[in-house]
């Protein structure tokens, strides 16, 4: 079989393709080219010919190749290295043609809506003891823009789902009815939980039908969040509206004085970014290195939010529910503020900061001081992403948003300081830890295999200790998200963990070629049947393979391999 070198780059309408043939006298030249090229961030691939192996291929604006718009040469090798040199490095910034674009609405929003805060749900309590939620997903539309109505689809409502509340040690139950007309799931993002309830591809709720997981929430008080996991369409589900917020309580958390009164100072902000088209409706498609990036940002489903402030201390519950866009939240006159807690609940003691980066999926309660007759603005700054040049900008790395407004009246209600000592975060051992893997995220990758549904690829312990050493093994961004567990951070490239990430988490951002250590326990829940998920929280991303799959066992229990094909549809990581 003729072996090739598969170049792709971003194309102005779509991926242009690079075929090389293979010679021992171009290899040398070649592998430098390659060597390039990927250090800025473009994709290399190395197989078959696409006559011999015809295989979709993208580039990182996702447009695949079955689509008609893309195109193969055969080029001769005399003349490929100096074509192909300045084919890729054209499509990847060096030669500027394709660059991206940055985006600004710094004191261009004009804050005319009042936030939107999302109900709480109201679960009864059955004849067992549980707290049974229900939940429906279902299309609709809404008025974003002036005299538009935009199609979307929400949870018990046209956009986004209501914030569901649980404590420590509450049994609860989630009927989750699909009223769509296609196959979706609910994930719970960042719950210790049963895999037969974690709502990730291997339980899918057909249109019409209902999935009623239950389990005991038995973890600190944090925000989690829920949202759907179908295999290959999590980014379509979570961008049209379907995500909402799950806050955990429990006894330590409540004892503390920190602003708790929900709507009022203990505030959920969701952060989503749009594109609009003409007609009002979402824009699905034109993807960068990341993902879908939008020009516009909704907060709760809410355009241009302001907030009015009732109290000396406001708590900010900020999520980074968009698909693809890291954020660097800080306020516009530069103000100081403190960081309480992040994925998996509160930190030891406050960090004062004025700035946070959250990719997507993460979470982060902040407390900030108003003044009476103030009015500040939470902005997103250019978020540091460890990239450079056309990287970056493609990134959303030199994009500026103001999200929300915060106005405060003549008076304001008094609020106690805050805690100088939050929790006891017990610290994992390493010297405790029965296994150490690694796991390289690389185009449509981890460690070279995209996700295969019926592949497991690793198998845990339960009640053991595992450090996972995490990495982008090329020059684009990418984050890690575990299922049912939160870890915490060992290391990041050798140095120990900044103070914003000295907490639990349960996703972490990997800025290129940067290897980060995290450290995790697995208890409770072992079934050598059903996996959980580990994989890139850019939606794309995890859409496009950069995802896998693991069990948790009993010591000595073998690998039972599971049924995991019921309600489901086969992918294409091209598409």
């Amino acid at each position: 079989m003729r072996r090739m070198w598969s170049i792709t780059r971003p194309g102005l309408s779509g991926t242009e393709l690079l075929e090389v043939g293979e010679d021992h006298s171009f290899n040398l030249m070649l592998g430098w080219v390659v060597a390039v090229v990927e250090s800025i961030g473009c994709a290399i691939e190395y197989g078959p010919t696409a006559e011999e192996d015809p295989v979709t291929t993208q580039g990182p604006r996702g447009h695949p190749a079955a689509r008609g718009r893309t195109r193969s040469r055969l080029v001769t090798i005399a003349a490929a290295a100096v074509a192909g040199l300045a084919l890729m490095l054209s499509g990847c910034g060096i030669v500027d043609t394709v660059t991206g674009r940055s985006v600004s609405t710094v004191d261009e929003v004009e804050f005319s809506q009042e936030l939107a805060i999302p109900p709480l749900a109201e679960p009864r309590v059955d004849a067992d003891g549980r707290r049974v939620f229900e939940l429906t997903t279902q299309s609709g539309e809404r008025e974003f823009l002036s005299g538009q109505t935009t199609q979307t689809w929400g949870i018990n409502g046209d956009y986004l789902g209501p914030t569901l509340r649980a404590r420590r040690g509450e049994k609860v139950a989630i009927n989750v009815r699909n009223e769509l007309d296609e196959v979706t799931t609910m994930h719970w993002h960042g719950m210790h939980l049963p895999a037969t309830a974690d709502g990730g591809p291997h339980q899918p709720i057909n249109p019409g039908e209902t999935w009623s997981p239950e389990w005991t929430i038995d973890q600190p008080a944090a925000t989690l969040w829920y949202h759907p996991h179908p295999h290959g369409e999590t980014e379509k589900h979570v961008y049209r509206g379907l995500a909402g917020m799950f806050i955990l309580d429990d006894d330590v958390e409540a004892a503390l004085e920190l602003p708790r009164e929900y709507g009022v100072d203990d505030i959920p902000v969701i952060v989503q970014d749009k594109t609009f088209d003409d007609d009002g409706q979402f824009t699905e498609g034109d993807r960068e290195h990341a993902g879908m990036l939008g020009d516009t940002l909704l907060v709760n489903g809410t355009l241009g939010p302001y907030l009015e402030v009732e109290r000396e201390l406001t708590r900010l519950r900020l999520l980074n529910g968009s698909t693809a866009r890291t954020y660097s939240f800080g306020f516009s006159d530069d103000r100081q503020f403190a960081l309480i807690a992040t994925d998996g609940g509160l930190l030891s003691e406050p960090h004062d900061t004025g700035r946070i980066r959250l990719s997507p999926g993460e979470r982060a309660e902040i407390v900030v001081e108003m003044q009476p007759g103030e009015r500040v603005v939470l902005r997103s700054y250019p978020p540091e992403l460890g990239t450079d040049g056309s990287a970056t900008r493609k990134a959303g790395g030199e994009d500026s948003f103001d999200v929300l407004e915060l106005r405060t009246g003549a008076t304001l209600g008094d609020s106690p300081p805050i805690p100088e000592v939050l929790v006891d975060v017990p610290r994992l051992d390493p010297s405790e830890a029965s296994e150490t893997r690694q796991f390289e995220l690389r185009t449509r990758t981890i460690n070279g295999q995209q996700m295969d549904m019926d592949r497991i690829d690793e198998v845990v312990i339960v009640g053991t200790t595992e450090i996972w050493e995490v990495e982008s093994g090329h020059g684009q961004i990418h984050n890690f998200h575990i299922h049912d567990v939160q870890f915490q951070v060992l290391d990041i490239d050798g140095a120990p963990p900044p103070p914003e990430l000295a907490g639990w988490k349960d996703t972490i951002f990997l800025p290129p070629r940067t290897p980060i250590r995290l450290i995790m326990r697995f208890s409770d829940y072992a079934d050598s049947s059903m996996p959980y998920m580990y994989h890139c929280h850019l939606l794309w991303h995890e859409d496009r393979g950069l995802m896998g799959q693991f069990v948790v066992v009993e010591p000595g229990q073998g690998l039972e391999q599971p049924s995991l094909d019921s309600g489901r549809a086969d992918h294409d990581h091209g598409e």
